[in-house]
């Protein structure tokens, strides 16, 4: 409980402060300009590598969700064979795994972490990789025959030489650095970027729920959930947050649905790759971006720079 409300109280300081919320971000103000001032050290003074490969990184400056899974899987299936390479935020393993080789999927969501086997269950034309060391990651893929690469939240991989693409949310209230707000660096940092893209202006989210019943909980472990709220159904008669990343109790879930009376669950598809082998009825909402053709066309240039023809990737 201590944990979750911990987890609730930061949730509000970064993403909708109130007033005592912002007493707190001055006392903590102090550590955030040193750790910001530490990370701009850390970004201008390191050496790029250049790995000879198009290399296209989807970050955010801030923590939490900013559309980074779904903006990955709509620009890389645009390319046949892509290779994703991702951390793996959650998952018990350690180390680099291969999750999905040309769509086939090679390991488990525990293993995989709950994003990159949503990436990997979305894109049957492409590989996908965890691994915490995104050197040995891009050494290994370009070996296999790799001939473009989308590094997932690679914007903190600084020693990468890459194109830089961030995601901004609309509406942003407090632009401090951890530890008093949500920014990983200061927030001009943005300019070290190729493309800073708004939600809401450069993309957008498309949400469809294809059928419901009368009575949903909505189950969820994903930063800061309310963000979900602009597209729930009305027949929602509870909410059940859980962690980011966080996997799933299938009896903890049901004893909510008949404390509320929910005659089926509402999640998301990151959510959902962690409930295979549930028995508990459930409905998906479907995540579709849809993305301005000038942001694809910029890409697709940065790609075609190095010679990239679509017939080819990871195998």
């Amino acid at each position: 409980m201590f944990s979750k409300n911990l987890v609730s109280f930061f949730e509000r300081l970064f993403f909708k402060p109130n007033l005592f919320d912002w007493v707190v971000i001055f006392l903590l103000s102090p550590l955030s300009l040193l750790y910001g001032t530490v990370m701009l050290l850390r970004r201008i003074f390191s050496i790029k590598k250049d790995y000879g490969i198009p290399i296209v990184s989807i970050g955010n400056l801030t923590v939490g969700g900013s559309g980074k899974t779904p903006f990955v899987i709509a620009v890389a299936s645009l390319y046949p064979n892509a290779c994703i390479i991702s951390r793996g935020y959650g998952r018990e393993s350690r180390g680099l795994v291969e999750v999905s080789r040309d769509g086939e999927i090679l390991t488990d969501v525990f293993s995989s972490g709950d994003e990159p086997m949503l990436m990997a269950k979305s894109l049957p034309n492409a590989s996908v990789i965890v691994s915490e060391d995104r050197d040995k990651a891009i050494t290994l893929v370009k070996e296999q025959g790799a001939e473009v690469i989308f590094l997932d939240d690679g914007f903190n991989r600084v020693t990468i030489k890459k194109f830089e693409i961030l995601l901004f949310p609309k509406d942003i209230k407090n632009f401090m650095p951890f530890p008093a707000g949500a920014f990983r660096e200061f927030h001009f940092s943005r300019y070290f970027a190729n493309l800073n893209l708004v939600e809401g202006v450069d993309f957008h989210r498309v949400v469809d729920v294809d059928t419901t019943t009368q009575k949903m909980l909505l189950v969820t472990a994903i930063s800061n959930p309310t963000r979900l709220d602009r597209f729930l159904p009305k027949n929602v008669v509870g909410k059940l947050y859980f962690e980011d990343h966080a996997y799933f109790n299938e009896e903890e879930i049901s004893k909510k649905m008949l404390e509320v009376g929910a005659t089926s669950l509402l999640v998301t598809q990151k959510d959902e790759v962690k409930m295979e082998g549930f028995k508990l009825p459930l409905f998906v909402m479907k995540l579709e971006l849809q993305i301005k053709n000038e942001i694809l066309e910029k890409i697709s240039s940065y790609i075609g720079e190095y010679g990239y023809e679509k017939k080819t990737g990871c195998s």
